[in-house]
């Protein structure tokens, strides 16, 4: 099996990258991985020592029904300025509400879980909880990407070029995403979110989370139970958000 990155990972790498530059640290799989097995801190040792199972000490503990603002401040603010700074944009570009919340949530996967195919881990992330238009977007914005679009102000960036090369070419799958997208109604919903995907982040810009507070509010359905205690397709990756080192 190769091991050689695919094109689309190393376009999610790219975005890792510039969030690193900026001395953040990224929460992926792998810091997951790190935690759960490469530290074996709280794993087991010749000795017989238990495996965690539960909450780790080693994460900031969360409310017993956590809320998607708690996941932002608990599990993603090492990593969130992103998401934070391309929600400013699209409320300053005076886009609909709840196409703020989509570029809010646009890269959530990516601070949060996994950088490959972030957008249809994000959407199946949000999407029992938003409007259907909005985990669409989510979803399809991954393509839409490498695609430019004048009419809607959206160039190829410029760092894409950088990393990939000039002949890189997108990987089938995401061609025929684009074409579909291209097609459908919410088309111009996708495609707002990486016009405000902002490809270069300014670190002195601070963009306070509580900016967003009435915007999630009336446009994420927050579950009584709380995030992960509910019982939806998602539920299980929200547990994991909250306890990713848990052996099993």
């Amino acid at each position: 099996m190769s091991t050689v990155p695919s094109s689309s990972e190393r376009a999610d790498a790219l975005e890792h990258r510039q969030m690193r530059e900026l001395g953040e640290r990224v929460v992926v799989k792998s810091f997951f991985y790190h935690l759960a097995d490469g530290e074996r801190t709280l794993g087991p040792s010749p000795r017989g020592s238990r495996l965690l199972m539960g909450d780790d000490p080693r994460l900031p503990p969360m409310p017993e029904k956590p809320t998607l603002l708690d996941f932002f401040r608990l599990r993603f603010a090492p990593t969130q300025a992103h998401l934070l700074q391309s929600a400013n944009l699209a409320q300053k570009n005076g886009l609909p509400e709840k196409m703020v919340l989509a570029c809010l949530l646009h890269d959530i996967a990516v601070v949060g879980f996994i950088r490959a195919d972030h957008g249809y881990w994000g959407a199946q992330l949000v999407e029992p909880y938003v409007d259907e238009e909005v985990s669409w977007a989510i979803r399809m914005h991954q393509a839409l990407r490498f695609f430019p679009d004048e009419s809607a102000g959206y160039e190829y960036p410029e760092l894409y070029r950088t990393m990939f090369g000039e002949d890189y070419r997108p990987e089938p799958y995401i061609v025929a995403e684009y074409e579909r997208a291209k097609k459908h109604r919410w088309y111009m919903s996708a495609r707002m979110i990486c016009v405000n995907d902002l490809y270069s982040f300014d670190p002195d810009m601070e963009v306070e989370l509580d900016q967003f507070e009435d915007v999630v509010g009336r446009h994420f359905r927050q579950p009584l139970e709380g995030l992960g205690n509910d019982d939806t397709p998602a539920s299980h990756m929200w547990r994991t958000l909250r306890r990713p080192c848990n052996a099993l």
